[in-house]
């Protein structure tokens, strides 16, 4: 009897001590499923205004969220160039990025539409054309981006791209000729270098400090945030601030990733998206004389175009809108005109 008894006991603790395992797992499981974590990548160097504009979006998506949302951060090419991180993204294997679309044109050539030469010339510009929600650059790269399986969530400032080289100083159009350039993946910076008699090289990011060092080519042409936080300026010797191209960056989700979060969570990410990307912009463009002058500190003789030679420079780039309206389509093209037309009053 006794023995009967206690196997009784003994069945009635195996039977409590799984549903407590059970019901600990079942709390676990509950609260894993509660949070996500997930990855944010982009190119951009350590500390530069970019990664820590995408380090405030971690933090404010993780305080709002109250940690059901976790990101961590992986930046200057951790996780891959531009091209690799938009493809994970699109595969659903990563969830986040702080993309730059210009080099994404091996994807799909829409998504350089915003690097045709001379867009805008200035930060007002800048602003009216590239930041507007209702016009041609951001509605043709939310579109394609959707296309391939990326949802936008907002734009932050890449720069105005100069032109950085180790033979020569860039006064005038004349004097890229014969110089091999390392450009993005993008028609419209391709296009306007090659107009101009240069040698355009297509190379992803992370590649592009080494091939300066060992000379695989001769320059390269991003603007003074980027020049000087990646360090590029210590392989060269002369920039000229031709201004040629202005860029943006998109901040951007996986479409699976996006697809698993509630509406709650979606709207929280994009007002955080918007609300970092206001502060780089500003702090972006506080810090650009600065950077200029550290890159001439470094040793670079940094060169601003006569008024005569930035005409001279406009003009090139002019003569590829038509050369790629085919590409970017003549609709697209004509109304963007417009944009500009209206911008400038003319």
């Amino acid at each position: 009897m006794l023995n009967t008894k206690a196997a009784t006991w003994g069945v009635m603790a195996r039977v409590a001590t799984t549903v407590a395992v059970m019901a600990i797992a079942a709390l676990w499981s509950s609260t894993a499923a509660a949070e996500m974590k997930i990855r944010l990548g982009h190119v951009f160097a350590i500390n530069s205004p970019v990664d820590e504009a995408s380090k405030e979006f971690a933090k404010l998506v993780s305080d709002r969220t109250k940690g059901e949302i976790v990101i961590a951060v992986f930046p200057n090419s951790q996780l891959g160039g531009d091209e690799a991180l938009a493809r994970e993204l699109s595969r659903g294997s990563l969830e986040l990025a702080f993309l730059n679309p210009g080099s994404l044109a091996g994807l799909d050539p829409l998504l350089d539409i915003h690097y045709l030469p001379y867009i805008a010339t200035n930060f007002q510009e800048a602003d009216a054309i590239f930041y507007n929600p209702n016009g041609i650059l951001q509605k043709t790269l939310r579109a394609t981006l959707a296309k391939h399986k990326m949802q936008t969530l907002g734009f932050f400032e890449l720069e105005f791209r100069a032109v950085t080289n180790s033979k020569v100083a860039v006064e005038k159009v004349a004097d890229l000729k014969g110089l091999k350039l390392r450009v993005p993946g993008s028609s419209g910076i391709k296009g306007f270098f090659e107009a101009a008699g240069a040698q355009a090289v297509a190379m992803p990011f992370p590649e592009l400090f080494t091939a300066l060092q060992q000379g695989t080519v001769d320059g390269q042409d991003n603007g003074a945030s980027i020049t000087y936080n990646s360090r590029l300026f210590e392989a060269q010797k002369f920039m000229t601030t031709t201004n040629h191209v202005y860029a943006m960056g998109a901040i951007t989700a996986g479409e699976r990733s996006w697809a698993k979060m509630t509406d709650e969570q979606k709207k929280i990410l994009q007002d955080a998206a918007a609300e970092v990307a206001v502060k780089q912009i500003q702090k972006n463009r506080d810090q650009n004389a600065q950077f200029l002058k550290n890159i001439a500190a470094g040793g670079v003789k940094v060169t601003a175009p006569s008024p005569a030679a930035f005409a001279e420079f406009q003009r090139v780039g002019q003569m590829v809108w038509d050369k790629l309206a085919p590409i970017y389509g003549a609709e697209r093209i004509a109304a963007l005109r417009e944009e500009i037309r209206k911008v400038r009053g003319k």
